[in-house]
């Protein structure tokens, strides 16, 4: 079994564009439904609470790996992590990168999650199943956001 996602998508946007909405911690939280406390910054945990409905309850908490303007975006974070009183913090995170490639006026996003491997056995299988839906709705809301 794979223990990693791949999604990927041509946008009609400029690649410029398309860093800002990833990079931007403001515009990230427009299209991908959460309300950041400040900047992303490399090296840095990046914080703040899920807008998305039914999941406003849960905290959102991500390690900022890269940004290599305007091709790479990465973070580490606890993936499908809903249960509010549960602590992720001995899992191993997983890694999310935000790949672009310029395709002449439109970009090329190419979004991998990778490391389910490293989570516990019983959690492997729905936090692959549900962030793979996840990311099945996250690039379509880029999409809308940027075109």
């Amino acid at each position: 079994m794979s223990d990693r996602i791949e999604k990927s998508i041509e946008l009609s946007a400029p690649t410029e564009r398309v860093w800002r909405a990833l990079t931007d911690y403001t515009e990230f939280g427009e299209w991908f439904r959460v309300k950041l406390d400040g900047p992303f910054r490399t090296g840095e945990v990046s914080t703040g609470r899920i807008a998305y409905p039914g999941y406003e309850h849960l905290k959102w908490e991500a390690t900022v790996t890269a940004m290599d303007e305007p091709h790479l975006f990465a973070f580490t974070w606890h993936p499908y992590a809903v249960e509010p009183d549960m602590d992720y913090s001995k899992e191993t995170p997983t890694l999310v990168e935000f790949k672009l490639e310029t395709a002449g006026e439109s970009t090329k996003l190419t979004v991998v999650e990778s490391g389910f491997n490293g989570l516990p056995p019983h959690r492997m299988q729905e936090a692959m199943r549900m962030n793979e839906r996840g990311w099945a709705e996250q690039i379509k809301n880029i999409k809308a956001h940027v075109e």
